[in-house]
């Protein structure tokens, strides 16, 4: 295999890597601490909108 051949090789691994990964973090969706914590922050925006 020549060079450039194992560069292409090498990066369709990566490829089909990273976008298995992406696949993946986009499955597990938000944690539920995370969803709380944007909640509290929408409560607190709203409070301060409604005090101007």
């Amino acid at each position: 295999m020549t060079q450039s051949g194992a560069n292409r090789k090498r990066e369709s691994v990566i490829d089909e890597n990273l976008k298995r990964v992406y696949e993946e973090a986009l499955e597990e969706g938000v944690p539920d601490r995370f969803k709380d914590l944007l909640d509290a922050l929408k409560q607190q925006d709203q409070s301060k909108g409604s005090k101007k």
